[in-house]
């Protein structure tokens, strides 16, 4: 049963408490395992987490000990404040994606937890790995502030299983050192090229400039809401030109991607670039379009899904525990296959597992 791996998983979680006292009351994997089980049946805070166990108490008892009850609200903050948050994560996500499949593509982007800031510490900004097309987000790293991606990027990678799959990253991620720790872990990548790199830059726009014709493109359209959008997707894998290539690990392409976006009658044009270790076009295009899920699938979801930035916890390791269960939230209600709930949207359906236990438990089992 899925409860029971969950419950092996928060078994390799360091209890911040003092267990050799005799003083512990609660279980820590009661105390994880309710915390996350209020976030998905619409819960945002301690309180509810509180308020939620003692409403389904007789009901969690199917699958929890609770040898003294419901912890009260104090508890749960205590222990997520002290709690590890990478240790949280690393059992967490583990337990995600367990049935995850080489081969996917991994989008690497950092967000700000704007109400996470407090007068001893500064907002966390969080960089996270996250797997496109299963929607799961597969590790964390907490740095002070986003200039700091540049060293974080690595280290991520390094805790992270990755083979076979690609790697996608935006501007600031186009640096020799981590384009070298991808191609280490014998993984491809699909990165941005923006100022950061400029005499990359100019070459590849020098190029395309001159030998854009020659190059046939990989063409999508989209209608939606009234806008329409072309994508001309071209990729160039003859280097010979390119100064320095060697100095960029596995670097076998570079990729350009024009938009043309027409709305209420105008029309835009936006052309981006991209340094690749892919030959082949129609990857480089779906990897292209699967960046943006950590955007809209993610960190937007945060915000306005689960009001991340209005959340009111900010001591010590809260703000980063609560990031964590928001994101296992996330993923076990996108990819829920009960087929009563395959045409809500994530409120409908945190608000449904709210009211019916057996929805909820349609939820977190996958089923």
């Amino acid at each position: 049963m899925e409860i029971e791996r969950l419950k092996i998983a928060i078994e390799r979680i360091e209890d911040p408490r003092r267990t050799d006292r005799g003083h512990v009351l609660h279980k820590l994997e009661d105390i994880i395992i309710i915390g996350m089980c209020t976030l998905v049946c619409n819960g945002s805070d301690f309180a509810d987490m509180e308020d939620f166990g003692r409403e389904r108490e007789e009901w969690l008892r199917n699958f929890l000990e609770l040898p003294n009850g419901i912890p009260d609200s104090d508890t749960f903050r205590r222990v997520f404040e002290r709690l590890d948050p990478k240790m949280l994560a690393q059992s967490l996500y583990d337990w995600l994606a367990n049935n995850r499949k080489d081969g996917n593509v991994i989008a690497i982007d950092g967000k700000t937890i704007c109400g996470s800031g407090n007068q001893t510490h500064k907002a966390y900004h969080v960089v996270s790995a996250f797997v496109a097309e299963n929607q799961i987000t597969l590790g964390e790293l907490m740095t002070e502030k986003k200039s700091n991606e540049i060293t974080a990027v690595p280290e991520l990678l390094e805790m992270l299983e990755v083979n076979n799959s690609i790697i996608t990253a935006d501007a600031m991620s186009c640096q020799k050192e981590i384009v070298k720790t991808i191609t280490g872990k014998k993984a491809d990548y699909v990165i941005a090229l923006k100022r950061n790199q400029p005499g990359l830059l100019e070459n590849a726009v020098l190029y395309f400039d001159s030998f854009r014709k020659e190059l046939s493109p990989l063409v999508t359209n989209e209608k939606d809401h009234g806008r329409i959008e072309k994508r001309e997707y071209r990729l160039l894998t003859d280097l010979s030109w390119l100064p320095g290539q060697k100095e960029w690990s596995g670097l076998k392409s570079v990729g350009e991607v024009q938009s043309t976006v027409t709305r209420n009658g105008e029309t835009t044009t936006d052309t981006r670039y991209f340094i690749s270790s892919l030959t082949d076009l129609s990857q480089f295009a779906h990897a292209v379009r699967c960046h943006w899920s950590i955007e809209n699938q993610l960190h937007w979801c945060l915000d306005v899904i689960f009001d991340e930035d209005g959340s009111r916890a900010r001591k010590d390791m809260s703000p980063l525990n609560l990031n964590v269960l928001r994101k296992v939230a996330l993923s076990l209600c996108k990819n829920c296959q009960n087929p009563k709930l395959r045409k809500s949207s994530l409120q409908k359906r945190r608000f449904r597992a709210s009211l019916n236990p057996e929805t909820f438990l349609s939820i977190l089992l996958g089923a």
